[in-house]
């Protein structure tokens, strides 16, 4: 059963004003996988986008591993992440040392 609230979203822009500072963890996630990402050409319009992050700590909220993933494939791909309308996500528990990010990006 789906349940509908009547209240207007909030952005993370909206949630917290002021100048926010990308951390040296950041900085260096963003660099290796945009070095690791495959070539791609995405197209335009609404977008769909599926994530399977694979993850060695039960405790790692997969709605908090999107945002910088995201951040990483618009920047590399050149598309607005406003563009997409839908989010498939799944978490998968692996071995320490194996772990993985999958993604697609598809129109809707």
């Amino acid at each position: 059963m789906r349940h509908r609230i009547a209240i207007k979203p909030l952005s993370v822009n909206q949630a917290y004003r002021g100048r926010r500072f990308a951390s040296p963890a950041l900085k260096a996630f963003k660099s290796e996988l945009g070095y690791l990402l495959p070539k791609l050409s995405v197209p335009g319009g609404k977008l769909s986008v599926f994530y399977r992050f694979g993850v060695a700590s039960r405790a790692s909220d997969g709605d908090n591993l999107i945002k910088c993933v995201q951040d990483c494939l618009s920047a590399q791909y050149g598309f607005n992440d406003n563009k997409i309308y839908k989010w498939s996500i799944e978490k998968v528990i692996v071995k320490k040392g194996e772990e993985f990010i999958e993604f697609s990006i598809d129109v809707l």
